[in-house]
């Protein structure tokens, strides 16, 4: 097929990434979750493409409100596939609405699981552990480390997606999910961040028995002298692993962390913990 002149520069493309990444979030709902956010990183594309007709402008707008979400920074694969549909679609060619919401609806779902998994699930954690190992130091380079890493990481990811969707078009998405250098990445980041979350609760997880017992002569600390002896932090560990059960049965977040600083203070008061 002969190549044709794109009617988007790159300063188009930019303007499109840029109001994505400081935007994803900004009218997060719980009816449309990220739409309105995806339709304000498209107004400039359309804009382009449309320049004189606000009609069509508008048009192409109110069909990316409909319901959208995914992985903020690999999913802008779906981004660049959809400015490639709509640059096709001002040309004449016969993509309909429904190709370009089924295209996105059918991707958000899979590019939020790779995502999720190398972005909250493997990067942010292990720059966030490297910027505590400095900080609870005292060392101002901690936070600074993390805020300038994390950012520069997202930025790279959101860029290098958007555009390899946009030139690639659907076969980006192939490329991402068949590929089986991918399966491995994706197996290997799973299991570096559960190392690295477990090395976070052993570092920063604290549950610490005061109890004390009195045998004749001998005095044996619970915590000490038999539970660290069987496996160190293995309170700290067990209450992680109650946490999580309950989260995965559906149970409030923010109502379990009530409840372990009400009976943390319990404890104290009473001498237990």
């Amino acid at each position: 097929m002969e190549e044709k002149q794109s009617k988007l520069s790159k300063k188009d493309l930019n303007k499109a990434i840029w109001r994505w990444q400081f935007f994803s979030h900004a009218n997060y709902n719980y009816e449309r979750l990220q739409a309105s956010s995806f339709a304000l990183s498209m107004i400039p594309i359309v804009k382009k493409l449309y320049p004189n007709d606000k009609e069509k402008q508008v048009e192409a707008i109110q069909r990316h409100l409909g319901f959208f979400n995914t992985e903020p920074n690999f999913g802008t694969v779906i981004h660049g596939i959809t400015v490639a549909m709509e640059e096709e679609k001002s040309d004449g060619a016969p993509i309909s609405e429904e190709a370009i919401n089924s295209i996105k609806v059918g991707l958000m779902g899979p590019l939020a699981g790779l995502g999720d998994t190398l972005t909250q699930g493997t990067i942010i954690p292990l720059l966030l552990a490297i910027g505590i190992n400095f900080g609870e130091k005292g060392n101002l380079f901690g936070p600074l480390f993390f805020m300038l890493a994390c950012s520069a990481a997202l930025i790279m990811i959101t860029r290098t997606t958007f555009f390899l969707g946009y030139k690639s078009g659907k076969n980006a998405v192939n490329t991402l999910l068949t590929d089986e250098r991918f399966d491995k990445v994706i197996n290997g980041a799973s299991i570096l961040g559960v190392m690295v979350i477990g090395a976070l609760i052993a570092q920063y997880v604290q549950f610490n028995l005061a109890l004390v017992l009195n045998i004749g002569s001998t005095v044996i600390d619970l915590q000490k002298d038999i539970l660290d002896k069987i496996i160190p932090n293995l309170l700290a560990f067990g209450l992680t692993l109650l946490l999580y059960k309950s989260l995965q049965k559906g149970r409030n977040a923010i109502v379990l962390m009530v409840l372990i600083i009400v009976l943390s203070i319990i404890g104290a008061y009473v001498g237990l913990v």
